[in-house]
């Protein structure tokens, strides 16, 4: 097994991928909202701009740091060597290219669900300004984009080959706040995973008794 594979903060993140459904459909369903007000150029820009270019303007120069969950982020002076290496792996050239062809995707999955909008319409649904529901359609755009670009760099360092990894210098500490996107609180640890394969470790290490003199 990869030594990438036994990181938990990877499958977490990699995980992501299931909520993409829901926000393409939430997206869907607001942009069913009200009758259209604008060119419609123009609205499929609008959402597009917002629901894009963050998440990948992000990923193509401070990639999102993967060692938090939420609104927690492990201190990147708690970092282990090895997750550092993982780091590193994150700014590889690949993985920009990567991030614009899932932007590329991810447009045309916008151009479909905005043709077919009308299907979407809820009867008594209680919104029904178009403008709002074209900021709630880019929000969950936004999301969607997220959820799906950080899975995207996960994977591909999920399928980084052993040598590759033992290969890659780890990322040095004092740069990741200038080159990640590093959100929430920083705190020591977030999953007592870690703690728990130090306390194997120490156990299974053989205590050496002095001898007496």
């Amino acid at each position: 097994m990869r030594s990438s594979w036994s990181e938990p903060f990877l499958w977490i993140h990699l995980a992501g991928l299931a909520v993409v459904p829901l926000f393409l459909g939430l997206c869907w369903v607001f942009l069913a909202v009200g009758d259209p007000q604008l060119p419609v150029w123009v609205e499929f820009l609008l959402v597009a701009g917002i629901g894009i270019a963050p998440i990948l303007w992000m990923q193509l120069t401070r990639p999102f740091y993967i060692f938090s969950i939420l609104v927690l982020a492990i201190k990147p002076s708690h970092l282990t060597s090895d997750q550092q290496r993982l780091l590193s792996l994150f700014k590889t050239p690949i993985h920009q290219w990567l991030a614009s062809v899932g932007a590329i995707l991810m447009l045309l999955v916008l151009w479909q669900i905005y043709q077919v909008a009308p299907l979407a319409t809820i009867v008594g649904f209680p919104l029904t300004s178009r403008f709002l529901g074209l900021f709630l359609a880019s929000l969950a755009f936004l999301a969607s984009n997220l959820f799906l670009q950080v899975p995207l760099s996960v994977l591909l360092v999920l399928l980084t080959n052993e040598t590759k990894l033992a290969a890659t210098e780890p990322f040095p500490i004092v740069k990741i706040f200038q080159d990640f996107t590093v959100p929430g609180l920083q705190v020591n640890r977030i999953l007592p995973i870690a703690d728990k394969k130090l306390a194997v470790v120490n156990n299974d290490t053989p205590q050496i008794t002095p001898k007496q003199g």
